[in-house]
């Protein structure tokens, strides 16, 4: 099989039935198209066996969540490549084409994405993953197309081909070879910054994302925990400092870490005394103690990305700050950053 398309569900009835029409008749000859299911406790395996009969279904024994439930299913999927895709994406005609076009004359790419757009506003890039994603120098994630809260419309701005530090769950098209010899997704995250991870861990051994904007798709977003949920808080920042101790280079770490004790504690007085969400406030620490506690866990991780790592500073990792550019300097788009018009070799 050359492609299979892998849907992760848990509960989401209601986005199968919205958008796996559109995904079965916009498909090639050479897809599969597979569901696995976290255990959902709503009618998601009727609606499928009834609806859906050629989509192939993987059931797993409980809620893995993202990350894990994701390593389950493709183990036991044979194919070139996988394309990890959310329930809650609306695909286009034409969608795959362009993708599998590209990693097959781009050896040297391990994954790539199409340009995310907002299903309420096809004229706007959607918040997870617009057109390719970067991080800043401690670690926070941003993308072609949105900067923190400011997400931009569509204007062709983005329309290049780029190469990204991370490509988005959402919608990632990832060879196969490539997704096991970086170890896939890190189950322990359970979900959020898992694929940012990877493709960091990735890039740290020579191998290449890029953003393929010929692809559009619309994504819907939020549909699993959505924003201001204290859950996703605590996931976030627990899993992005354990991603930035597994991939910093060790002239970085402790500076690194040292910047991020601060902000992070700042963010957390910012949620209480600005937003006053005591919620979010104390999942931060709830993260960052979280964090102090499992990482020893990572150690023998760290240890082995570090021992095999190929590139020594990966450039899609920004040396600024993010929050400096944005509430200092009042840069408010991805094209108004430093470097932001840097393009790949050919």
């Amino acid at each position: 099989m050359k492609l299979a398309i892998v849907i992760l569900n848990w509960n989401g009835r209601q986005m199968l039935a919205q958008f796996l029409p559109t995904l079965i008749n916009y498909s090639r000859d050479d897809a599969e198209i597979f569901v696995a299911d976290n255990a959902s406790s709503d009618d998601s395996i009727a609606l499928l066996r009834n609806r859906f009969p050629t989509v192939k279904l993987i059931l797993l024994d409980k809620n893995w969540g993202f990350a894990e439930g994701y390593n389950k299913a493709l183990r036991q999927i044979e194919a070139d490549y996988y394309l990890l895709l959310n329930s809650d994406v609306e695909v286009t005609h034409h969608w795959l084409t362009p993708l599998i076009e590209f990693m097959d004359n781009h050896p040297e790419a391990a994954a790539c994405q199409p340009k995310l757009l907002s299903v309420a506003d096809h004229d706007r890039f959607e918040y997870a993953g617009a057109s390719g994603g970067f991080i800043d120098r401690y670690g926070y994630p941003f993308c072609r197309g949105r900067l923190f809260d400011t997400v931009e419309a569509d204007n062709g701005q983005y329309d290049n081909r780029q190469e990204v530090l991370w490509a988005t769950g959402a919608c990632l098209l990832i060879r196969r070879e490539d997704y096991w010899t970086a170890g896939g997704l890190d189950g322990r995250f359970f979900a959020h910054n898992e694929e940012i991870d990877l493709c960091w861990r990735l890039r740290l051994q020579g191998r290449r994302i890029f953003c393929i904007p010929e692809s559009v798709v619309y994504h819907v977003g939020g549909g699993t925990l959505p924003k201001g949920n204290p859950m996703k808080t605590f996931l976030n920042f627990r899993n992005n400092l354990t991603m930035l101790y597994k991939c910093l280079p060790e002239k970085d770490l402790q500076h690194v870490m040292r910047w991020r004790f601060f902000l992070d504690y700042l963010a957390a007085l910012q949620t209480l005394i600005v937003n006053r969400n005591f919620a979010d406030c104390k999942a931060i620490f709830r993260a960052r103690k979280a964090f102090r506690k499992w990482k020893p866990d990572f150690a023998a991780d760290r240890a082995r990305i570090q021992q095999e790592r190929k590139v020594e500073q990966v450039q899609e990792q920004r040396p600024y700050s993010i929050l400096w550019q944005y509430y200092a300097k009042g840069r408010k788009t991805f094209g108004q950053l430093p470097e932001s018009n840097r393009q790949p070799d050919d």
